[in-house]
């Protein structure tokens, strides 16, 4: 049995939006590139026909991720998102005592992850030491990089 995914309404928007977009205008985009690359003649010396083909594996290995994910998404409802404990769905605003600063996470699922906007998967140290933590705890967790500490100070929908 495939592996659920667990995704935020927002993220399996994001995700059949990237497939619909792939389906529909990026298949197309290398379906023209190969064309003109088979204009160039010898496929044999051909750099660019080899190049138009590794990307339409790739787009076509992407399509079969998404809908494989899609298939088997599991959506957290807003509604049943309990703010009393971090867990999936949730926003944890929390004190970082390393860095001395307020910083908030939203927990999601390992395909929705970006770090960059601060969205940390339920699978990843910090995500996970979190999960299940209630406002005005203190959070020890085990990093690679070593212990880090945190107090929650807030948890959001």
């Amino acid at each position: 049995m495939a592996k659920s995914v667990t995704l935020t309404k927002q993220g399996l928007q994001n995700m059949e939006e990237e497939l619909e977009y792939l389906k529909t205008q990026k298949r197309k985009e290398v379906s023209e590139k190969i064309k003109v690359a088979l204009g160039f003649g010898d496929l044999s010396e051909n750099s660019e026909y080899d190049e138009a083909k590794n990307e339409q594996a790739q787009v076509e290995a992407r399509i079969v991720q998404l809908e494989n994910m899609l298939k088997n998404a599991v959506v957290i409802a807003e509604e049943d998102i309990d703010v009393t404990t971090i867990g999936l769905g949730t926003k944890a605003k929390v004190y970082d005592f390393e860095y001395d600063e307020e910083v908030e996470y939203r927990i999601v699922g390992s395909t929705e992850a970006n770090p960059a906007e601060f969205k940390i998967s339920d699978e990843s140290p910090v995500g996970r030491g979190l999960l299940g933590a209630h406002v005005g705890d203190l959070v020890d967790i085990e990093t690679p990089d070593g212990t880090v500490s945190f107090k929650v100070l807030e948890i959001n929908k």
